[in-house]
């Protein structure tokens, strides 16, 4: 690693016995600029001698509409559950294809969907805290190059409380055929890792990848052995069948009594979109569940909160101690090229371990049952428990981007006051 020493860079001493030495460098220097010139900008020249293969990715046209026809100009299409969507490979095919720019950087492009209700909170410090929840999602998508939308509106009336974010994903995908995945996060998640990037390569002959543990949901029948607060969907057309499906178990089906009383006899609980998604990876895998979909065990797609916050401190703390001996992981840099220094960090934590009991930065941090909208939490920890830890959680995450403008937080417990870095901390 490269060191960057607290006394800053030095201009050397030109000695006066050096001079004529210098004055011969700066006329060869000279020749050879002239040289160059003559050769690079010569009629005669040719590009081919520009390695292109390092050369980055055509940024994308956003002014460009062919007017030629798509999908979006068929009348018959739509937005909405109650049209069906068929074909829609090719459709996405054919619009990328009319809009070259997108291509590049396609297979792992996301768009992340989140939202909350339309009115205001009743909880006095809810909106406050959804702000800073949206805040932290953006700070997020601002280091990686994502798009977001926050949604706070139903698309669909028959649909609403935890349902209504089937209709918002399916919306997005078609709003969004440039994107390759979309991405639900529940409003009350928050990002702990900003550096973290979810490991597409891995899930390339899958569709659909939820955060849990397998043996709950496939042997022991548990509507919690996953959480649908943050889920991961291929935009394709397999999704939109899959999204029918789970639309079909939701209150605004004609089905939703059957389904709620297969799903009680099921799983001992009622009919939610997350029993729902329980039961079609338990029950339905041969057509849904193992041969697309993943229950991802290797890190937090979605951790939650109560295993998570106490251990922050703590990860504060090893992770000051690598970066005491690696001065590169020090060094200030642009905010736009974080993404470098997450890979450089990458060998200093291949012994920290994943999710419960890892020094690792969890990935993502749920606030299941702290309900800081409504102020409705769940009755075995307090209002005050759960006001707290989001800010440990939401300092964390804010520590991460804060550094990049030269301040940190004075402690996670405080959000107000935060102090300026000296150069080359920690050193």
């Amino acid at each position: 690693m490269v060191a960057f020493p607290n006394s800053g860079w030095r201009k050397p001493a030109i000695r006066i016995l050096d001079r004529p030495s210098i004055f011969l460098a700066g006329a060869v220097s000279a020749l050879l600029l002239l040289w160059a010139s003559f050769f690079f900008f010569s009629p005669s020249s040719k590009p081919t001698l520009c390695n292109c293969h390092h050369q980055p990715p055509p940024a994308v046209d956003l002014r460009s509409d062919p007017p030629i026809s798509t999908f979006y100009d068929d009348p018959s299409f739509g937005y909405t559950l109650n049209k069906p969507i068929k074909n829609w490979d090719q459709k996405r095919k054919t619009w990328l294809q009319l809009h070259p720019t997108f291509k590049p950087g396609s297979p792992d492009r996301v768009f992340i969907v989140t939202g909350s209700r339309s009115t205001p909170c009743k909880s006095p410090t809810g909106d406050h805290y959804l702000l800073r929840f949206y805040r932290n999602k953006v700070d997020y998508c601002r280091t990686h190059g994502y798009d977001i939308f926050y949604n706070n509106v139903l698309l669909d009336p028959t649909m609403p409380s935890c349902w209504a974010k089937i209709p918002a994903v399916r919306a997005a995908m078609v709003a969004h055929p440039e994107a390759e995945w979309i991405w639900w996060l529940d409003e009350d998640a928050v990002f702990t890792d900003m550096e973290f990037k979810i490991p597409f390569h891995r899930y390339n002959d899958k569709n659909f990848i939820v955060h849990g543990w397998p043996k709950e949901v496939y042997v022991k029948k548990s509507w919690l052995g996953l959480n649908a607060g943050s889920f991961l969907i291929r935009n394709c057309q397999w999704s939109l069948d899959f999204l029918d499906t789970w639309a079909d178990m939701s209150p605004g089906s004609v089905n939703f009594n059957k389904w709620e009383s297969v799903l009680m006899n099921e799983f001992r609980h009622e009919n939610d979109d997350q029993t729902a998604l329980a039961y079609l990876l338990r029950k339905e895998h041969q057509q849904w569940g193992r041969k697309k979909m993943l229950i991802e065990t290797g890190y937090y797609l979605e951790g939650y909160w109560v295993l998570i916050v106490d251990t922050l401190k703590n990860i504060t703390e090893r992770y000051l101690e690598v970066e005491t001996s690696a001065g590169m992981l020090r060094r200030r840099h642009a905010e736009k090229v974080s993404e470098r220094y997450g890979l450089l960090r990458e060998p200093s934590l291949k012994d920290a371990g994943n999710e419960f009991g890892s020094w690792r930065r969890p990935f993502v941090t749920h606030f299941a049952g702290c309900q800081p909208c409504n102020g409705k939490h769940n009755p075995v920890f307090s209002g005050k428990r759960c006001r707290e830890a989001m800010d440990v959680a939401l300092n964390f995450a804010d520590n991460q981007v804060l550094r990049n403008y030269g301040f940190v937080h004075r402690n996670l417990s405080d959000s107000s006051v935060v102090k300026p870095l000296p150069f080359d901390y920690p050193a």
